[in-house]
């Protein structure tokens, strides 16, 4: 297939892309390329790797670009609450809106798979695991421009939606303020971390094994169209407390306090099932300790110090 991918050379498409070339697929990369990096460097080997730097939201290029694409798969977007809380603009043009516009240009006979997120949920129902049928109550504008966005992709039976958890993992183009990745990377450089409502509960999910799920969506549309799928591990339903412990049990050292006072700003707290999608045939390759396992060999390559003496 020839599939075309917004926002490629972010976290989850510095994964997807190279994954999709090996396959056999030709790719167009629609991005900025703003921050002026390599993570898709090595894909310039294959000869279907288009990268046509543009704006998500720039609706000539999407005139020039949907009609030629199999299957379309909308990565662009302000990923998580602060920064879209940030820059409220953005984070409605491109979350939302250009998403809208996308899937106006789209024919029935080409398929989109979407990532959403499972914020969507917002604070959940103790002990009750949320499904594809439970209301969304998104509270934040990351979680609205989001569920928003999935609605139009679900229109008429359009594409699938993947309601993504909380990501973790290592990425060309890495991101350490993701919950696990954050965490494992204070147990690694600063032996400890101060957690305000630890008992705040989610779910985790590997940047490999959201990329099989594209793939999965893509292999099985006919059968998955217009439908939401929870993807996530069902291993991995944890408190910030308990994802500690985890950490710990690899990095012994690791010191982890909740805070007596004060309060997160992230309200999310829920568990998920993600039953759905199993039954359809996708299962994770990786666990929350293969993970961590992986982040914690990475993090004695990076360096995040900038703005330090040492």
């Amino acid at each position: 297939m020839h599939i075309l991918v917004t926002g490629g050379a972010g976290y989850i498409g510095s994964v997807l892309v190279p994954t999709l070339l090996e396959h056999g697929h030709g790719v167009t990369v629609l991005d900025t390329f703003e921050r002026g990096t390599t993570e898709l460097a090595s894909c310039c080997r294959h000869a279907g790797f288009e990268p046509v730097r543009g704006d998500a939201r720039d609706e000539r290029l999407l005139d020039e670009l949907v009609p030629r694409a199999d299957a379309v798969i909308p990565l662009a977007a302000l990923v998580g609450a602060p920064l879209c809380k940030q820059d409220p603009i953005t984070a409605t043009t491109l979350n939302r809106d250009a998403v809208v516009a996308l899937t106006k240009r789209a024919s029935p006979a080409q398929m989109i798979v979407y990532p959403t997120t499972n914020s969507g949920y917002g604070i959940g129902e103790k002990g009750i695991f949320c499904t594809e049928e439970t209301p969304l109550n998104p509270i934040s504008l990351y979680g609205t421009t989001k569920v928003e966005a999935e609605a139009a992709v679900l229109e008429n039976a359009q594409g699938v939606t993947l309601r993504l958890a909380t990501v973790f993992g290592m990425s060309p183009r890495m991101r350490i303020d993701l919950l696990v990745n954050d965490f494992t990377w204070r147990a690694v450089t600063d032996r400890a971390v101060v957690i305000f409502e630890g008992h705040f509960k989610r779910n985790y999910i590997h940047v490999r094994d959201v990329v099989k799920g594209f793939e999965h969506a893509l292999a099985n549309f006919d059968a998955m169209r217009g439908q939401p799928y929870n993807l996530g591990l069902s291993s991995a339903n944890l408190s910030k407390l308990e994802l500690c412990e985890r950490i710990r049990a690899h990095v012994p050292q690791f010191v982890y306090l909740e805070a007596p006072i004060g309060e997160d700003p992230d309200k999310r707290d829920y568990i998920v099932s993600n039953e759905k999608l199993e039954r359809t045939g996708w299962m994770p390759d990786w666990s929350l300790d293969d993970g961590i396992g992986e982040l914690i060999r990475g993090y004695r390559m990076i360096r995040n110090s900038r703005y330090a003496n040492v």
